[in-house]
């Protein structure tokens, strides 16, 4: 008895931890949490224990045993089994609430063992412990749905999430088992809970998971921004072990059972159709009373897991598609066919590509660099100035109508030159360059210069690019005119043969 009043006094009077009383009076951690939950449950504090005998004390601590006969008030294990899966709830705490004001209340250790006993017959396998608002597990199954006009069938896959804590059901059709299928449909599991998991359980699906693994599995970047988008974390099960999510199996199960048995005679032409059927037939699931534990899974739901659950976010996830592509050397990437451009500086480098809707962007090191209005045209090209090299720029923004004005502003005869290159070239493109190889002789020499080349080489019937180069190069330009405007005066001489030599 020294030892339990001293335990008290050190826990309740001095406020030390259940470690630091085990270690002062050298017993364990466990006897000192034994000890002051028998004082709490007979509302014992350390006053009213200062008050009383070593005999009394004992008496209020420990009662005594029931006689034969007697029978003890066995708490309703269902409710206890429930109440285990609210964050924090442990079995001690449990039993000081039953025992507290019960004298025929069984002790700790036979509350723990008789728990033991009735969650065995629950289920022979491992029991897993669901924190409430803690787990969203899933899987699927497939419905027919008749097209109406061709008479084919197509398997409409059925999609069921369940929470692990209340065995609140969720369930819909989607057309196929795609990434953006899937991911909608737990778009939709989220708004019908009204609120986010902390961890989901998936299957090792492709349309999800990137890189399937006992161990490690990996799931795709849409699927990662999704459970950011949603502040849940992916835990998914292993290949082949049904045990790891057995929840939502059984769900799928009891989905089978109460509501597709339920359609078997009915034919669905459309997703719209099936989906209305199965939302009327979940009402009636979730409000079954279960067999063995108090309630249903919608009053669960409304206790455990709802006010668990993490509030969800002011707009609805937007599903993206992702791709890694090389940038080319044009800095254009590749996204179903048509080319979108990026800072040139990143030519040659790996980036993520990201369409969400009618938008296209592009991601390097985690930063966007890029975005675009998505495109269906096959072998088209988009394409912002601002990527581009200034070079390129500038040769993008030259076109015939500048190139002649640029011309007419050095002079007459340099109009003439940029008019003749351009329409007598095979392709635009050729007339471009070398418009712009006058350019640089402005440059280079001057602009008189060059009005004064590109004279002489429309007077020699030579207006390319070359003979005004050479011109320049050889300073003819500088020479006297070929065609003076006024005549010189006729030469005599003797060797000249006159017209009279022919006749």
């Amino acid at each position: 008895m020294r030892k339990i009043r001293e335990t008290l006094r050190l826990h309740l009077q001095a406020g030390l931890s259940y470690s630091e009383v085990a270690r002062a009076l050298k017993i364990s951690k466990s006897a000192v949490g034994k000890y002051v939950s028998l004082a709490r449950v007979a509302g014992v504090d350390w006053d009213t224990a200062q008050t009383l005998s070593d005999e009394d004390l004992e008496a209020r601590l420990y009662r005594p045993a029931l006689p034969r006969g007697s029978h003890q008030r066995a708490p309703d294990f269902g409710v206890v089994h429930q109440e285990l899966k609210r964050p924090g709830v442990t079995l001690m705490l449990l039993w000081e609430e039953y025992a507290s004001g019960n004298p025929l209340a069984y002790k700790y250790t036979s509350f723990c063992v008789k728990y033991a006993e009735f969650a065995k017959c629950q289920q022979r396998s491992m029991r897993q412990i669901h924190i409430a608002g803690e787990k969203l597990f899933y899987a699927g199954d497939t419905v027919p749905i008749v097209d109406p006009v061709t008479g084919e069938i197509t398997r409409a896959q059925i999609f069921v999430a369940t929470l692990g804590a209340s065995n609140y059901t969720y369930a819909c059709a989607t057309p196929r088992q795609t990434t953006a299928d899937w991911i909608g449909a737990q778009v939709l599991a989220l708004e019908f809970l009204g609120g986010a998991p902390r961890l989901i359980v998936p299957d090792q699906t492709r349309s999800l998971i990137k890189t399937p693994d006992r161990y490690d599995p990996q799931p795709n970047r849409t699927y990662e921004e999704f459970a950011c988008h949603y502040g849940c974390a992916v835990l998914a099960a292993r290949p082949a072990h049904p045990r790891d999510k057995p929840k939502v199996e059984g769900s799928v199960l009891l989905v089978q059972r109460w509501i597709l048995a339920r359609l078997r005679n009915r034919r669905f032409f459309n997703l719209a159709e099936l989906n209305a059927a199965i939302a009327k037939l979940l009402v009636d699931l979730n409000n079954r009373p279960f067999k063995k534990l108090p309630g249903c899974r919608r009053s669960a739901f409304e206790s455990l897991d709802a006010p668990a659950l993490r509030p969800l976010p002011a707009t609805r996830y937007a599903i993206s598609r992702w791709k890694t592509a090389k940038v080319n050397i044009d800095y254009h990437v590749e996204f179903e066919g048509h080319y979108y451009s990026v800072p040139h500086r990143l030519v040659g480098a790996k980036i993520d590509v990201r369409v969400t809707g009618n938008l296209l962007e592009c991601f390097a090191s985690n930063q966007r660099v890029a975005g675009h209005a998505s495109s269906a045209v096959h072998g088209g090209f988009t394409t912002v100035p601002d990527h581009m090299p200034a070079s390129h720029r500038a040769h993008l923004e030259w076109t015939p109508a500048k190139l002649i004005a640029w011309g007419q502003r050095i002079g007459v005869s340099t109009a003439a030159v940029v008019t003749w290159q351009l329409e007598h070239r095979p392709h635009p493109e050729q007339g471009y360059r070398a418009c712009l190889g006058l350019l640089a002789l402005v440059r280079r020499y001057s602009a008189e210069r060059l009005e004064a080349a590109c004279t002489r080489a429309m007077a020699i019937r030579a207006p390319n690019l070359r003979s005004v180069t050479n011109i320049l190069k050889c300073g003819l330009d500088r020479q006297p005119s070929l065609f003076p405007a006024t005549s010189s005066p006729a030469i005599d001489h003797e060797n000249v043969r006159g017209p009279d030599y022919y006749h």
